[in-house]
C-alpha cells in the first residue's frame, strides 16, 4: 500500500501578515491579514484601544490596505464610518486593497465611492455582499471571489475598467441599471443562481468569456457600446436572453445551451460559430450579421429577423440608438459546417451566405422574404464580346467562381464591388480554396430541392438555372456531350425557364420558314391536274395525274404578299404539328418537316417556362 503524498502547505502571503494564531505543526501561517501600520497585528486583532486609535486616524477619501484581513459584520461597520463622508452619509475611501479579505456577515458597501483602485482578489464573502449604487472611480477588480450569498451590484457605476474573472456566484448576483464605462470581464465566472443585467450599460467591451449559468440569465434592456462576449458560456437554466443591444459584436462562439431558449439581440454582428444548441432555440435579431459556422444544432433553431424594435414590456420598447446608420434587416454570413437539417430562416439576407460544407442543405427551411445574391447588371465587356447576364438569384459561392475564373483584380481591403461586377470570395483569387462548379452545383441541387418541398416552385427555378450553369462549366465532373446538350438547352430556352428566349427562336424560327418558303419551297402556280383517257372497244380507261409543283419566277416575283401569305400558313400550321395541306416543292417538303419537329418544340419550352414561373 502505497504512501499518500503530503499535503502542499498554504502558500505565505507575499505581504507582512499578522500570524495570528499561528500553530507550527496545525497551521504556521496564522491570519494572513497584513498588519496594520506601525503595529504587529491586521486590523481584526488589534487590542480595542488600537483598533479605536488607528480608525479615528482615518478621513473620507483615505487609502486602506487590508488584505487578507477577516471582517465581521461589526468590524467593517466600524471601518465604513470611519470612512463616512459627513456631506453625502456614504463610505468615501481613496485605493482600497481588500485581497484575499474575508467577509463574515453581510458585506454592506451601499452607496460607498471609490476614489482610487479597489481590489478584491480572492475575497470570499460568506453571506450577502451589497454594493448598490456604489461608485468605482478607478478599475474594479474581484478576480477569483467568492460570493457564498446573493451579490447585489444594482446602479453600480464602474469608471473604469471592472474584473469578475473567475468568480464565483452561488446565489444571485444582480447587476441591473449598471454603468459599465471601460472594460468589464467575467471570464470564467461562475452564475449559480439567477444573474440579472437588466438595463446595465456596457460602454467598452464587456468579457464572460467560459462563465457558467446555472441559474437565469437576464440581460433585459442591457446596452453594450462596445464588444459582449460570450464565448465559451455555459447556459444550463436560461430560458430568455435579452432583449440587449450591442454597437459591436455579440460574441456566442463556443457558447452551450443546454435548454430551450430565446435570444432577442439588436446588435452590428453576432458570432454563433461552434456554438451548440442541445435544445430549441428562437433566435431574433435585428441589424445584426449573423456567422453560425460549424455551429451543432442538436435540436430545431429558428434564426428570425425581428420587424420593429424589441420591447420588454408593451409599450415598452428598447432603446437603439446605439445602432443608427446600421444597415437594415438581418444577414447570415455563413453556415458552413451546420447540420442544416435542424436550421429555419426566415426574413434573412442570404446575399454572402455561405453554404459550402454545410450538411442536409436539401432540408433548410427558408421562410418568409429570404434575399439572395443576385447576377451583375448592365452590359459587360469580354474581349469583344458583349454579355448580359440573366438576372436571378444566385449564391455567393458561384459569385466567388466566377470572379476567379474571369481574372478579376483583388480588391482593396474594405472595398464593396460594384453591382456590375461578381463578388471576389475571401480567398481570392486562389483556385484551390475557391469552390469550383462541381462543388457549387451540389450546393443549388440541394437547396433547389429545400425550395421545391417548400412548394416554392418559382424559388426553385432560379436554383436550377443556376444548377445547369454550374454543369455547363464543369469540366471534371460532366462529360463533354453532356455540357453541349446544357448549351443547346441554354441557348434555346435558359435551361427551359426563360420564356422570352424560347419565343425569340420560335418566331426567329417561323420568320425563317416563311423566308424559305416564298424563296424555294411554294410553286409558282398550283400544279392542274390532267385526266387522260384510252377507247378500247365500248370502254373508256381515265387517268388522272398531277404533275410535280414547279418554281420557276424569278426572284423579285418569289417576294409577294400573296406568297408571304401562304408560307405564313404553313409556319402557323407547323408551330402546332399540322400539315397546311399547301402544295409545296420538293425543298418546301423538307423545309415544312424541319419546321413541324423544332417550332413545337421551342413552342413547348416557351409553355415550360411561363408555367416554371407561376406554378405553385
Amino acid at each position: 500500500m502505497s504512501t499518500p503524498p503530503a499535503p502542499i502547505p498554504p502558500l505565505r502571503p507575499p505581504w507582512t501578515y499578522c500570524a495570528h494564531g499561528a500553530d507550527p505543526t496545525a497551521d504556521p501561517i496564522g491570519c494572513r491579514g497584513i498588519r496594520v501600520p506601525g503595529h504587529t497585528a491586521c486590523l481584526a486583532h488589534l487590542s480595542d484601544t488600537d483598533r479605536a486609535t488607528y480608525l479615528a486616524s482615518l478621513t473620507p477619501g483615505t487609502d486602506i490596505d487590508h488584505r487578507g484581513t477577516p471582517f465581521t459584520q461589526n468590524l467593517l461597520d466600524q471601518l465604513l464610518s470611519a470612512l463616512r463622508d459627513p456631506t453625502t452619509g456614504k463610505p468615501h475611501m481613496g485605493t482600497v486593497q481588500l485581497s484575499q479579505a474575508q467577509f463574515s456577515g453581510t458585506a454592506w458597501f451601499d452607496g460607498a465611492q471609490f476614489s482610487g483602485d479597489a481590489r478584491f482578489d480572492e475575497v470570499q464573502f460568506s453571506d450577502t455582499a451589497w454594493f448598490g449604487r456604489a461608485q468605482f472611480s478607478g478599475d474594479a477588480r474581484f478576480d477569483g471571489a467568492q460570493f457564498s450569498g446573493n451579490a447585489w451590484f444594482d446602479e453600480v457605476q464602474f469608471s473604469g475598467d471592472a474584473r469578475f474573472d473567475e468568480v464565483q456566484f452561488s446565489g444571485n448576483a444582480r447587476f441591473d441599471k449598471v454603468q459599465f464605462s471601460g472594460e468589464a470581464g467575467f471570464d470564467a465566472a461562475q452564475f449559480s443562481g439567477t444573474a440579472g443585467f437588466g438595463e446595465a450599460q456596457f460602454s467598452g467591451t464587456v468579457g464572460f468569456g467560459e462563465a457558467q449559468f446555472s441559474g437565469n440569465a437576464r440581460f433585459g434592456r442591457a446596452q453594450f457600446s462596445g464588444d459582449a462576449l460570450f464565448g465559451g458560456v455555459r447556459f444550463a437554466v436560461a430560458s430568455g436572453l435579452g432583449p440587449f443591444v450591442c454597437a459591436g459584436v455579440v460574441d456566442l462562439s463556443g457558447a452551450l445551451f443546454e435548454v430551450p431558449v430565446m435570444l432577442e439581440i439588436a446588435a452590428s454582428e453576432v458570432r454563433c460559430e461552434r456554438t451548440r444548441w442541445e435544445s430549441t432555440a428562437t433566435v431574433r435579431l435585428r441589424y445584426a450579421t449573423a456567422d453560425l459556422g460549424h455551429a451543432v444544432l442538436s435540436a430545431p433553431v429558428a434564426v428570425t429577423a425581428h420587424p420593429v424594435p424589441f420591447a420588454s414590456s408593451p409599450g415598452d420598447t428598447v432603446d437603439e440608438s446605439v445602432l443608427s446608420g446600421c444597415h437594415d434587416g438581418v444577414r447570415v454570413a455563413s453556415i458552413q459546417g451546420v447540420d442544416a437539417a435542424h436550421l429555419v430562416l426566415t426574413d434573412i439576407d442570404l446575399t454572402d451566405c455561405l453554404f459550402s460544407g454545410a450538411f442536409h442543405l436539401d432540408q433548410l427551411r427558408l421562410e418568409g422574404r429570404t434575399v439572395f445574391a443576385l447576377t451583375p447588371t448592365g452590359w459587360n465587356r469580354h474581349g469583344v464580346r458583349l454579355t448580359r447576364w440573366t438576372r436571378r438569384r444566385t449564391l455567393v459561392e458561384e459569385h466567388h467562381w466566377r470572379a476567379q475564373d474571369a481574372g478579376q483584380p483583388v480588391p482593396p481591403p474594405g472595398h464593396t464591388p460594384t453591382p456590375r461586377q461578381w463578388r471576389p470570395g475571401p480567398y481570392h483569387p486562389d483556385p484551390a480554396r475557391t469552390p469550383d462548379p462541381e462543388d457549387v452545383a451540389a450546393l443549388y441541387r440541394q437547396l433547389r430541392k429545400a425550395f421545391e418541398d417548400g412548394k416554392n416552385e418559382p424559388g426553385a427555378a432560379d436554383f436550377y438555372y443556376g444548377e445547369c450553369e454550374m454543369r455547363r462549366h464543369d469540366r471534371t465532373g460532366t462529360p463533354k456531350g453532356e455540357r453541349r446538350l446544357l448549351w443547346a438547352y441554354w441557348l434555346l430556352s435558359g435551361y427551359g425557364l426563360r420564356a422570352s428566349r424560347a419565343f425569340t427562336w420560335l418566331l426567329a424560327a417561323m420568320s425563317l420558314t416563311v423566308l424559305l418558303l416564298m424563296g424555294v419551297g411554294l410553286p409558282t402556280h398550283d400544279p392542274d391536274p390532267a385526266t387522260t383517257g384510252t377507247l378500247h372497244g365500248s370502254k373508256i380507261s381515265l387517268h388522272t395525274s398531277t404533275p410535280d409543283p414547279a418554281l420557276h419566277d424569278t426572284w423579285s416575283k418569289r417576294m409577294t404578299w400573296a406568297r408571304a401569305e401562304k408560307a405564313t400558313r404553313v409556319a402557323v400550321n407547323s408551330v402546332v404539328f399540322r400539315s397546311s395541306g399547301q402544295n409545296l416543292t420538293t425543298a418546301g417538303t423538307y423545309i415544312e418537316m424541319a419546321s413541324r419537329l423544332l417550332e413545337p418544340t421551342l413552342l413547348a419550352l416557351g409553355v415550360l417556362a411561363i408555367r416554371g414561373r407561376i406554378k405553385r
